[in-house]
């Protein structure tokens, strides 16, 4: 099979390109090789882009050139979408450069599809994300399932981080998001992916192409940028670690997402490139556990075998979002995709991984004081 993959060079798109090329696959990888994510000189130095296989097709260049992008599609039978911006808070004071690349550059390979009368593509997967989501879904026994809006700036300052029943006042249970849930994002990223995912379904559907979209939780593995701190909470707290810095952690710590496995996200991206039963459906792809925050940022000081403080700051970001996790049934069941890696595994693999890496600088203050800067971080003055 001849197989398009955008952003192949990045973190998901280069395990997606070895594990394809494995299977003697005929891949072509589209990236720009962004700085943000493989450094100023990637053709010699980013161990992403070294890491794809020999034989496999590269073109420098991005999603949002239409000759490019034209001349990356010609002849392909499937596409795998990878290629976008993805900080959830660097979207929201960076919003022409994400609804660019992210939905442009989505919208111009469609356009491309729909008006190329000998089009050979025949299946497209979309990287979505958690993100469209917003908050995840809640359970009150008073109000039943609820999905509940942004915090409000007001309740964030006074510590009131928890989503309370809006009918008898108590803290809601934060249960599985399944593929029903309610779609209300609450960044610009967020808005983006929904959109991305309601172009290609709709479009491909309305051509005869087979569409797949992976609403993928948070990613992590070996392989993983650390020298970005926009996004990667794993990435960022090693990048503190291994420069001796405090973990600066917002809200009260508790906060929690859902943790995958980078060859398990592979995994589901394969089934679903490959099994008639994925086409015209969506997917939610994560571990189906949830792990706060705090954890996360205890278990890693522990396997680096350092001291650093760790820092509880209150501090929040708006478009930040409480919980949300993966309700698997629909994935087990048409793509038979079951997670294989822990994560109490999972990120000894990834702190072995980054114990063999150069120390990066820690960027992350740089990237707090951005957010600052727009209106957009929310805390005290000593944890910026």
């Amino acid at each position: 099979m001849k197989i398009l993959i955008t952003g192949g060079a990045g973190f998901i798109g280069s395990n997606l390109t070895r594990k394809l090329a494995a299977q003697n696959a005929d891949i072509t990888v589209l990236d720009t090789l962004s700085p943000q994510i493989h450094g100023d000189d990637p053709y010699n130095k980013s161990a992403l882009f070294l890491s794809l296989p020999p034989g496999v097709r590269f073109i420098q260049g991005s999603v949002t050139d239409r000759p490019t992008l034209e001349r990356a599609m010609q002849g392909q039978e499937a596409i795998v979408h990878l290629a976008a911006e993805t900080g959830t808070g660097q979207s929201m004071y960076e919003v022409d450069r994400y609804v660019d690349v992210n939905i442009r550059g989505t919208g111009l390979m469609l356009d491309i599809l729909v008006q190329n009368d000998r089009n050979t593509v025949r299946k497209v997967v979309v990287a979505s994300s958690r993100a469209i989501y917003g908050e995840g879904k809640y359970y009150s026994p008073a109000a039943g399932f609820v999905y509940p809006g942004a915090r409000l700036e007001k309740d964030m300052l006074a510590s009131r981080f928890d989503h309370l029943c809006p009918q008898c006042g108590e803290p809601m249970e934060c249960v599985p998001t399944d593929e029903e849930s309610k779609i209300h994002p609450s960044s610009v990223y967020g808005i983006t992916k929904q959109n991305q995912e309601q172009m290609v379904m709709t479009v491909c559907r309305s051509i005869g192409i087979g569409a797949s979209a992976l609403r993928y939780q948070n990613v992590y593995g070996p392989g993983q940028s650390l020298s970005n701190p926009y996004t990667g909470i794993l990435s960022i707290f090693s990048t503190r670690i291994k420069n001796g810095n405090p973990i600066k952690i917002f809200e009260d710590g508790l906060e929690s997402r859902d943790f995958v496995y980078v060859d398990d996200v592979v995994d589901a991206t394969y089934a679903a490139l490959t099994s008639p039963k994925a086409d015209d459906q969506v997917f939610g792809i994560g571990s189906g556990e949830r792990t706060a925050v705090i954890d996360v940022a205890k278990a890693l000081r522990e396997l680096y075998h350092s001291d650093v403080d760790i820092e509880v700051t209150g501090a929040f970001r708006l478009g930040d979002v409480r919980h949300v996790y993966a309700d698997l049934t629909k994935a087990r069941e048409l793509l038979e995709f079951e997670p294989k890696v822990l994560f109490r595994d999972g990120i000894g693999s990834f702190a072995r991984w980054v114990d063999e890496q150069e120390i990066v600088t820690d960027t992350y203050e740089n990237s707090i004081g951005e957010m600052k800067a727009k209106g957009l971080f929310k805390g005290f003055e000593h944890d910026a």
